[in-house]
């Protein structure tokens, strides 16, 4: 519930970013573009490997989709990782034990119905 809720905050503050970035004029955007892209590069300097938390993941996994393909190689995380993501959230979703075969019946159960068996008279025809 948390990591739900997370992720709402963030698409939230995510999507109030976009309507003030759509008020600004192009050469704000432009200026802001390269400083974001420099500190992008000071950053994956210093981090081999960035902790994303499950809101992150599913934001990038959202964003990606309205990027297009020419341009997901420009994030830093890769469409694999991204399927892999996707696999791994399936995965912890739909866990339960895989039973192969009849399940297991109590043995009360079979001396009863073996007995109510042998006593039914309509069963020794």
């Amino acid at each position: 519930m948390r990591a739900q809720l997370d992720f709402l905050y963030l698409a939230f503050v995510r999507i109030l970013q976009l309507l003030r970035l759509f008020r600004r004029d192009h050469e704000d955007l432009a200026i802001e573009l390269v400083v974001l892209r420099h500190e992008v590069a000071v950053l994956r300097r210093q981090v081999a490997r960035p902790a994303l938390q499950p809101s992150d993941r599913a934001l990038l996994t959202v964003l990606s989709r309205l990027l297009g393909r020419r341009r997901l190689g420009q994030l830093f995380v890769q469409p694999e990782t991204l399927i892999r993501w996707h696999r791994d959230l399936v995965r912890r979703r739909w866990t339960y034990p895989h039973r192969r075969g009849r399940p297991s019946v109590p043995a009360g159960t079979v001396e009863i119905v073996l007995r109510l068996a042998t006593e039914n008279p309509k069963s020794n025809r």
